[in-house]
């Protein structure tokens, strides 16, 4: 087990694998952890270095949330790491929330650290209006983008949320489902969750988009589910740099769960590899 010690003495758990000419740093998503990635970083690692960690408040870094912790703050301290571990020309990947820790860390510190950037089923903009309806819940999400999660009501709206991400969960009875909700979220941090809950309300990155300056792959979930994949469209015609886009095809926010040997071979594909995983 190795921890990355941060200016503020907490401390990040992270995990390296693999070797090669290519390295690739992956950030999970909101109550998520580097755990997310444990079947696709096997199928990476032989062919690239692969490194993955726990924000603040989630999984082995539970334990480092004496801040009011913000996109703001997952930005700095992924620029610690960056830093601390000499990170460069290197491909930085994010699923989810860790996407919107990336577009942040971009508009922060710019590009001039990175190879590439893979973003992962994210919006640049969570709430939705009569002027933007790629956000949050596939263009719906409206009533509650004024609202403030607080640490009495944030369990409805991680259930909620997690019902979008997979629908599949809907189907169970209340009781049921609320068993793996609650396993999840005893490896999180709530007072840091609920700040990143909160916090996410109010991103909007679409302007920092069409500043990346390096080439950029979208991957995203054919039909669906948080988000359209109309959202595809948006990011092919604001990104300014080399873009491509990947779509996997029956898959809801979990892609990278439901498709792990997919989701590996387009990491290898965009480090433009030409090695195909058996």
């Amino acid at each position: 087990m190795s921890y990355f010690t941060l200016k503020n003495g907490e401390q990040l758990y992270y995990e390296e694998s693999g070797s090669g000419a290519d390295t690739v740093l992956m950030l999970h998503g909101w109550t998520s952890s580097h755990d997310v990635f444990k079947h696709v970083v096997p199928k990476v690692a032989p062919y690239a270095r692969c490194i993955t960690y726990d924000h603040r408040g989630h999984g082995n870094s539970k334990d480092a949330n004496r801040d009011n912790v913000t996109l703001d703050t997952l930005a700095d301290d992924l620029n610690e790491l960056i830093c601390g571990l000499e990170l460069q020309n290197f491909t930085l990947l994010g699923w989810s929330m860790g996407a919107g820790v990336i577009m942040n860390y971009t508009a922060r510190y710019g590009c001039s650290a990175l190879r590439q950037i893979v973003l992962c089923d994210m919006t640049p903009r969570q709430a939705n209006n009569s002027g933007w309806n790629l956000g949050l819940y596939q263009g719906n999400y409206t009533d509650q983008e004024d609202t403030e999660t607080t640490e009495e009501t944030f369990f409805e709206v991680f259930r909620a949320f997690s019902v979008a991400a997979y629908p599949k969960l809907g189907k169970l009875p209340k009781i049921l489902m609320n068993f793996p909700l609650r396993k999840i979220l005893k490896r999180c941090d709530k007072k840091t969750i609920v700040s990143l809950a909160n916090d996410m309300k109010q991103m909007d990155y679409r302007n920092t988009v069409g500043k990346i300056n390096v080439p950029l792959t979208y991957f995203y979930a054919v039909p669906g589910s948080l988000f359209s994949p109309d959202l595809e469209k948006w990011y092919r015609s604001h990104i300014t740099s080399p873009y491509r886009s990947v779509p996997f095809e029956n898959s809801t926010h979990l892609l990278i769960k439901e498709h792990p040997k997919k989701f590996a071979q387009e990491i290898l594909n965009t480090l433009e590899s030409t090695v195909r995983i058996k």
